[in-house]
């Protein structure tokens, strides 16, 4: 909304022609009364018999006169076309050449030359269960490998990324860096969004420790009222990307069944275990895809019109060869005026060690 000063009405035509509301006052009881532009100067002018410049805005500035432009949206850009990189799992740590592993995915990218790249989380290996000097150890490693992208990079985070956690840790609830601080000083927000050539990004936060120092897989309340009200605020049609860690939608459950039910865990830490609020939110925006990680297996899942495309990792089974048939990899998705498609490359990578078996 743009206001302007009775200065403003150099020219009385221009302002009958140009200038549509006009609010007076406050008055007396400190209310403002909105009028039709138009009829009020013309009143004003007959009342006051407005002859030249000067006794016209004397007139205007008396009446205590501020004028309102309507409020004019710019127009929202049509969908563009481009690439950018979503990578996730780097799992960096200096043993089982992993920094290698990094440097070898991190100068392919580079070489791809997309706009940008998002980091699906689980930046290093590890910070949840280990001690500050090992967690400060990793991120630094990480932060120097990093650099070889030479692009922006937008990050998500990972069950990894969060310090201390884990009761082994050592680390007392009450240190200055734990749980998520020290994720947030050293990449940023946990969830936020951005727009890029006519399309929104969602970054979401799926990794919520618990009391009992463990964790769930969870987009939060206030993450949800968030995302809500982010959503809604876009012009209709809008194509969104989001990006989350631990998948909204697999089917990692139909073919790792095994591995999931073995596991014992308490929490849902495989899946976010609300995800349906989320999907629920989604409904009612232009989602062509969500991006997703954490299982190191290359899928993809369509519901409901999005694409929820689950990446394989850059360390694929954690350093020790490809993951359920999955290499070291990364995924390229092209944008192309509101269409998506995409493709996973792998980058030459050799374990150091021999491969687990399935």
């Amino acid at each position: 909304m743009r206001l302007f000063h009775p200065r403003d009405f150099s020219r009385p035509a221009r302002a009958l022609h140009f200038y549509r509301r006009i609010t007076l006052g406050p008055d007396s009881n400190g209310r403002f009364r909105c009028v039709n532009i138009r009829s009020e100067v013309q009143s004003l002018a007959k009342r006051t018999m407005i002859v030249d410049r000067r006794n016209f805005l004397k007139t205007m500035a008396t009446a205590g006169a501020v004028v309102v432009l309507p409020s004019y949206t710019a127009a929202t850009p049509a969908p563009g076309s481009f690439d950018f990189v979503f990578f996730t799992d780097t799992h960096i740590q200096p043993e089982l050449d992993a920094a290698h592993g990094c440097d070898l995915c991190f100068k392919k990218i580079a070489g791809l030359r997309p706009e940008f790249a998002m980091m699906g989380g689980d930046h290093v290996f590890d910070a949840f269960g280990v001690n500050k000097v090992r967690a400060g150890m990793v991120y630094d490693l990480y932060e120097r490998t990093e650099q070889l992208l030479g692009m922006p990079l937008h990050h998500a985070i990972g069950n990894h990324d969060v310090f201390g956690v884990l009761a082994k840790s050592g680390v007392a609830s009450t240190d200055p860096a734990y749980g998520k601080k020290m994720f947030q000083d050293r990449m940023g927000r946990t969830y936020y969004s951005f727009d890029y050539k006519g399309y929104h990004f969602v970054v979401l936060d799926s990794v919520q420790p618990t009391e009992d120092r463990l964790w769930e897989a969870r987009v939060d309340e206030d993450q949800l009222r968030w995302l809500r009200d982010d959503l809604k605020a876009l012009p209709h049609g809008m194509p969104v990307i989001a990006v989350v860690h631990c998948p909204l939608v697999t089917a990692f459950a139909t073919y790792a069944y095994t591995q999931i039910v073995g596991a014992d865990r308490k929490y849902n830490t495989m899946t976010v275990a609300n995800a349906p609020d989320v999907l629920q939110i989604f409904e009612n925006a232009n989602v062509p895809a969500v991006l997703q990680g954490h299982t190191h297996v290359n899928e993809v899942v369509n519901y409901k019109n999005t694409q929820y495309i689950t990446s394989g990792a850059v360390c694929g089974n954690w350093w020790r060869g490809p993951r359920m048939g999955t290499p070291e990899g990364f995924t390229v998705v092209s944008l192309r005026q509101g269409k998506i498609s995409w493709r996973y490359e792998t980058y030459g990578f050799h374990s150091v060690v021999p491969p687990e078996r399935p």
